[in-house]
Parts: C-alpha cells; sequence; structure tokens
C-alpha cells in the first residue's frame, strides 16, 4: 500500500509539469471538436473575404470578344532575291516561318498605336480619352502606351500547325468598339505590313547603279583612250582585219613568187631560142614573065598583019616563026629567069624578141610587186605584234568595261524590278486575305461567377486555417483524449469549465 501510495503521489506531481510541457498529441477525430470551438472566428473571416470577393465579382464589367481570320500564303516578299549574283536565288520559308513573321506583325506594338490614332481614345477607350485631354505632353505619351497595352491585353492570336490560317480575337467591353478595333487593326496590318516585309533597297540599288554608272564611265574613258592612243578603231574588228589582209597578201606573195618564176623560166628559154632563129628572111620573090607578055605581044602583032597580008606573006611567017620559037623556047624552060627578090626581119625573131621584151619587163615588175608584198608582209606582221603587246591591256580594259556595263544593267533591272514590285505590293497583298471580318458579338463574357466560386473557396481555406492556427495556439489539453495520448495516462473523468 506504501508502495502503491507513494508511485501515486510521484504520479500525481509529475502530472502538472508534463502538462505545461508536453506537446498535445490529437487525432482526426479530435478535429471536429476542435474546429467547431472556433467556429465564430471562422465564421467572421470566411464572411468577411467572401463578401469582399463577391463585391468585387460585381464590380467586373462584361467583355465582348469578337474574332476574325486572315489566310495567309506564300507571296513575293518571302522569296530571296539576292542583292548580287544569283546565289539562293527562289529560296522559300515554310509555312511555319511564314505565319510566325505575319503572327508577330500582328503583335506589333507599332500596330496598336496605328489603330489608336487611326480611331481615336474617344471611341476606343472613351475613360482615357478624359485623362488624355487635360494630361501632358509626356502623360499623353504614357495614356497612348496605356491605350496600346490595353489593346494588347485584349488581343488574342491563334495559330494552327500546318494550317496557313491566323485567328485573332479582341475583347472589349463595347461589343460595337471589338469588332471595330479588330477591323481597324486588320486593315492597318496589311497596310504597315508593306513597309515591314517589302524590301527598302531601291535607294541603295540607285545609289549602287550611279557608282557602277560613274565607274563605267571611267572605264569608258580609259577604253577611248588606250584606242586613240594606239590609233586603233576597232581592236577585235582590226585584229581580225589584220590577220586576213595578212593571209590575202601572203597568198599574193606565193602568186607573184609563182609568176616570177614562171617568167624567168620563159625568158630563160628565150634566151636560148634566139641563137637559133635568124635576124632576117626573105620576104617573097618574083617569077619573070617578060616570055609570055612578048608571045603575047608578037601574037598581037601577028593579028595586026594579018589584017593587011595574008597568011603565007612574008611579015606574017617570019612573025609565025618567032612565035613558035618563044613557044618552043618558053616549053623549053630555056626563057625562064629569076624575078624580084625581097628580104625582110624574121617574124619569129621579131615574136621571140618582142615576148622577151615583154617577159623582161615582167620579171622586172614582179620583183617590185615581191618586195612590195614583203614589205606590206612586213608592215603588217609589225602590227600584228603592235596588237599582240598591246592586247592584255585591251582585254583588261574590255573586261572592266563588260563587267561595268553588265554591273549596270543588272542593277537597273534590280531597281525596276524592286520598284515595280513596291508599286504592285503598296497596292495589293495578294497573299494575305481576310477569311472572317469582324462583326459585333451578341454573347458577353464575364468572370463574375469564377471570382464568387474563388472567392467562396478561398474564404472557406483561410477561415479553415485560421481555425486550425487558433486550435494550436489555445495552451493546455483541449480534449481528453488529446490529454490522454499526450500524457500516456488513463483519464478517468473530465469536468467541464465553469464560466468565471
Amino acid at each position: 500500500m506504501v508502495a502503491q501510495g507513494g508511485w501515486a503521489a510521484r504520479t500525481q506531481d509529475a502530472a502538472p509539469s508534463s502538462l505545461w510541457t508536453a506537446r498535445p498529441r490529437y487525432a482526426l477525430t479530435d478535429f471536429p471538436t476542435l474546429l467547431w470551438r472556433e467556429r465564430y472566428l471562422m465564421l467572421a473571416i470566411f464572411l468577411a473575404i467572401f463578401v469582399l470577393g463577391v463585391l468585387a465579382a460585381l464590380n467586373m464589367k462584361t467583355s465582348y470578344e469578337a474574332y476574325s481570320s486572315v489566310l495567309v500564303r506564300l507571296g513575293q516578299e518571302y522569296v530571296y532575291e539576292p542583292r548580287a549574283g544569283d546565289a539562293g536565288r527562289g529560296a522559300v520559308l515554310d509555312s511555319d516561318q511564314m505565319l510566325q513573321s505575319e503572327t508577330e506583325i500582328l503583335g506589333a506594338g507599332q500596330l496598336k498605336l496605328r489603330v489608336i490614332e487611326r480611331l481615336g481614345l474617344s471611341r476606343t477607350y472613351p475613360e482615357l480619352a478624359t485623362k488624355y485631354a487635360k494630361a501632358s505632353p509626356a502623360d499623353k505619351k504614357l495614356i497612348m502606351a496605356l491605350a496600346a497595352r490595353s489593346i494588347e491585353q485584349g488581343l488574342k492570336i491563334e495559330t494552327a500547325p500546318d494550317t496557313p490560317v491566323v485567328r485573332i480575337g479582341f475583347s472589349h467591353q463595347d461589343p460595337q468598339t471589338a469588332a471595330l478595333i479588330l477591323n481597324t487593326l486588320l486593315e492597318e496590318y496589311l497596310i504597315y505590313r508593306r513597309s515591314v516585309l517589302l524590301d527598302p533597297s531601291s535607294p541603295a540599288l540607285e545609289q549602287q547603279r550611279r557608282l557602277f554608272e560613274s565607274r563605267l564611265a571611267e572605264a569608258d574613258g580609259a577604253y577611248e583612250d588606250f584606242l586613240t592612243n594606239n590609233r586603233i578603231g576597232d581592236f577585235v574588228a582590226e585584229k581580225t582585219s589584220l590577220s586576213q589582209l595578212q593571209a590575202q597578201i601572203e597568198q599574193q606573195k606565193y602568186q607573184t613568187d609563182a609568176q616570177l618564176q614562171d617568167r624567168i623560166g620563159r625568158l630563160a628559154a628565150l634566151n636560148g631560142q634566139f641563137g637559133a632563129v635568124a635576124r632576117e628572111v626573105g620576104l617573097y620573090r618574083d617569077v619573070s614573065s617578060a616570055p609570055g607578055e612578048k608571045l603575047v605581044t608578037l601574037k598581037l602583032q601577028r593579028e595586026d598583019l594579018l589584017s593587011r597580008y595574008r597568011a603565007d606573006a612574008r611579015p606574017v611567017q617570019e612573025l609565025d616563026a618567032q612565035i613558035a620559037q618563044l613557044e618552043a623556047g618558053i616549053a623549053a624552060g630555056r626563057t625562064a629567069g629569076e624575078g624580084a627578090k625581097r628580104i625582110g626581119v624574121n617574124p619569129v625573131y621579131q615574136t621571140l624578141q618582142t615576148e622577151k621584151i615583154q617577159l623582161t619587163s615582167e620579171v622586172g615588175a614582179l620583183k617590185q610587186s615581191q618586195a612590195a608584198l614583203a614589205g606590206q608582209i612586213e608592215q603588217v606582221m609589225q602590227r600584228r605584234l603592235r596588237l599582240a603587246q598591246l592586247e592584255p591591256r585591251f582585254q583588261e580594259l574590255s573586261l572592266n568595261r563588260d563587267v561595268m556595263q553588265a554591273n549596270v544593267r543588272d542593277f537597273t533591272v534590280k531597281e525596276e524590278q524592286s520598284r515595280a514590285a513596291q508599286e504592285i505590293a503598296a497596292l495589293t497583298n495578294d497573299n494575305i486575305r481576310i477569311v472572317q471580318r469582324a462583326i459585333p458579338p451578341t454573347k458577353g463574357k464575364s468572370l463574375r461567377k469564377p471570382v464568387v466560386v474563388l472567392a467562396f473557396l478561398f474564404a472557406g481555406f483561410t477561415a479553415l486555417c485560421a481555425g486550425l492556427l487558433r486550435m494550436f495556439l489555445r495552451p493546455g489539453m483541449p480534449t481528453p483524449q488529446s490529454a490522454s495520448r499526450t500524457l500516456d495516462l488513463p483519464i478517468l473523468g473530465a469536468a467541464t469549465m465553469k464560466a468565471r
């Protein structure tokens, strides 16, 4: 009994110190009871936060979202055109990159400022228009930035993979204003994208073209000075003509050499023939006709005598005897004799001499022609050698001139093409089509219900946390079960506390 009494005494003495120093131990079954004790605090906190949330939700305005969509196709501005050369010409972006660039242009801050400047703050954000009218120049810029920020917050741009369509939405408190701002944004986008995507290289191309033109003028001047100083009209034509002229002269020289050898051979043959040809020959020889004439004369005399005498008269007979004798002599050839004979220059000799003179003159002329042709060939050869020495310089000047001409031509074409592309693009956007223009939405969106629900949940969670915190911070053992678990002692009874 003593031992038991002593043990009980020690236990009772130790209990108060353990009660204040030991950490209470809770079970899930303790929480409803303990939280119920804090119901007034939790209710007050819940109602305060929930009422504030409801008031905030009631003050939230309804927004109306207008929708539009744009079809983006490949255009000239996305085709790569090199400034010089043809490397990479015709390269294009893929559809995703093209959509990304168009999306960036749609979301540009400058575009939003253009919309505000076009419509004015009074039509877009009237509350900012009132402040803008009373603001200083520095504050006006800030208000315009706030208006652009408001458009950016209400703007929603969406794209889908492998789909060339950009979907655009814009939210505003006024449905008419939402559709107006979105349609104006699309119109300004079609204008603004031209200044972003179009190649602003025409001034650079024109400047480069003028530079090449000045360099071409210098190349032309050097080219003309080169031709003038060397007395050349057309280098290529003169070189070609000299080559043809030399071929012709050489051909003439070969013909002249052949003719000269022919004339020399013929002259030598004529000189050999002169010794065998007599200088003079008989031209002709006359045969004597005196016996015949004598016989005719005698016969005429006989006829004359017969007119006076008879045939047997002596004069007639004597004349007949003479006639007979003469006829017998003629028949026997005793009366024949040489007549007149003429000697003159031999025609063959004369022909040979004439031909020799001609051949001699021809040989002299051919020798002079041969010498002249040789001199001409030498002159042509010297001229060709001179052109050959000048050809590297000519090729350099000609190449530089051709390159400058090609550059001027290319940059002129590029300049005209760039100007034409800008003029065409300034009038149309063929690759950008507005599929659907925005119309005023009939149904608005509001966050009142979500905010009320969130306020309810947040108020309940905050009240619960406050109740738990208040529960854990209370001194002592909140329940007999907690005291039993904490002190590891059985609880035989519990009494309620009296109110003070």
